[in-house]
C-alpha cells in the first residue's frame, strides 16, 4: 500500500496538538487549565489557523474517491471532446449554424476538462498553490459555465427561427452569423469573468487553497445577482420561450398535421435538452442562491 503525502501526515500530527473549547484540555486541573489557557491566548493566531486547516482536512479516502472520478472525467472528456472537433472540423460539406454552436460548446467543455489535473493534484494532498493558478482556474470555470449557457441560448434560438420561419430571408442572414455570435459569446463572458479577479484584494504569500473556500464571486453580492439572473435566469427564459414556440410551430406544421413528423417525439427530446440543462445548471445556481440568502442573514 502506498504511503499517503506528506502533507495528510503533517496536518494530522499538527491537529493532534489543537485544543479547542470542549476538549480533554479544558478538563484538567484549574493549575493546568490556566496554564493551557494561557498558551492558548500567546498562539491565538497560529491555533486559529491550524484549526481552520484541521477543518478543512478530509479524509484519505475520500480524496482517493475524488481524485478516481477527476480522473475519469478527465480522460472521457478529453477523447471525447477531441473527437468532437475533429468531427466538426473535418465535415465541412455539411457544416450549418448548429456546427458552429456544437463546435464552440465542445471547446468550452475541453477548457474546463484542462483545469481537472490542477484539481487532482490538489486532492493528491498539496493543498497550498500560487494564487495566480486559482484564479486561473476560477476563470475558467466561470467562462466555460456560462459561455455553455450562453451558447445553449443561442442554439435555441437559431433552432426556433429555422423552424418558425423557414422561408425567411432576414432570418437566414441572421443564422448565417453564428460564428460572430459566438464570438460575442466568449468576449462578453471572458469580460465579465477578469473584472471580479482582478479587482480582488492579493495576498501578500501569494499562495491560498484554491478548493478550501467559497471561490471570490461567492461572496460578492453583486457577482450572486448577475450570476443568478443574467447568467442563468434571463438564459433559461430564453430558452423556454424558444421550446415553446418551436413545439408550436411544429404542432401546427403541415408536416405534423399529416403524421409525416413524429411531433411527440420532437416534444420528448426537447423536454430531455431541458431537463439536462436544469440538471446542469440548476444545483450550482441553488447553491449560490443560498450563499446570498445567507449573506442577507448576517
Amino acid at each position: 500500500m502506498k504511503p499517503r503525502p506528506t502533507s495528510f501526515n503533517n496536518l494530522e500530527n499538527k491537529c493532534s496538538f489543537v485544543s479547542m473549547p470542549g476538549s480533554s484540555s479544558f478538563h484538567q486541573s484549574p493549575v493546568k487549565a490556566f496554564d493551557s489557557l494561557q498558551d492558548t491566548m500567546m498562539s491565538n493566531a497560529t491555533q486559529q489557523t491550524l484549526w481552520e486547516k484541521c477543518m478543512n482536512q478530509t479524509e484519505p479516502r475520500e480524496e482517493l474517491i475524488f481524485v478516481g472520478v477527476y480522473v475519469l472525467i478527465f480522460v472521457a472528456g478529453l477523447i471525447l471532446n477531441v473527437i468532437a472537433l475533429v468531427v466538426f472540423f473535418c465535415n465541412t460539406k455539411t457544416r450549418s449554424q448548429t456546427t458552429v454552436y456544437m463546435t464552440n460548446l465542445a471547446l468550452a467543455d475541453l477548457c474546463l476538462v484542462c483545469t481537472l489535473p490542477v484539481r487532482i493534484y490538489y486532492h493528491l494532498g498539496f493543498r497550498i498553490l500560487p494564487q495566480s493558478l486559482c484564479e486561473i482556474m476560477g476563470m475558467m470555470l466561470l467562462i466555460n459555465m456560462y459561455g455553455s449557457i450562453f451558447l445553449l441560448s443561442c442554439t435555441s434560438i437559431d433552432r426556433c427561427l429555422a423552424v418558425c420561419f423557414p422561408m425567411s430571408s432576414r432570418v437566414r442572414e441572421v443564422r448565417k452569423k453564428a460564428p460572430v455570435i459566438c464570438l460575442g459569446v466568449w468576449i462578453m463572458t471572458i469580460g465579465a469573468s477578469l473584472p471580479i479577479y482582478l479587482t480582488k484584494p492579493r495576498d501578500n504569500q501569494n499562495q491560498t487553497r484554491c478548493f478550501g473556500s467559497f471561490p471570490v464571486y461567492a461572496t460578492r453580492t453583486i457577482a450572486i445577482i448577475s450570476s443568478l439572473t443574467v447568467g442563468f435566469g434571463v438564459p433559461l427564459l430564453v430558452m423556454l420561450v424558444s421550446s415553446w414556440g418551436l413545439i408550436r410551430a411544429i404542432n401546427h406544421s403541415q408536416a405534423a398535421q399529416t403524421e409525416l413528423v413524429d411531433s411527440r417525439k420532437i416534444q420528448r427530446l426537447i423536454a430531455t435538452c431541458l431537463v439536462i440543462f436544469l440538471c446542469c445548471f440548476l444545483p450550482y445556481h441553488l447553491s449560490l442562491l443560498l450563499i446570498y440568502l445567507n449573506q442577507r442573514s448576517i
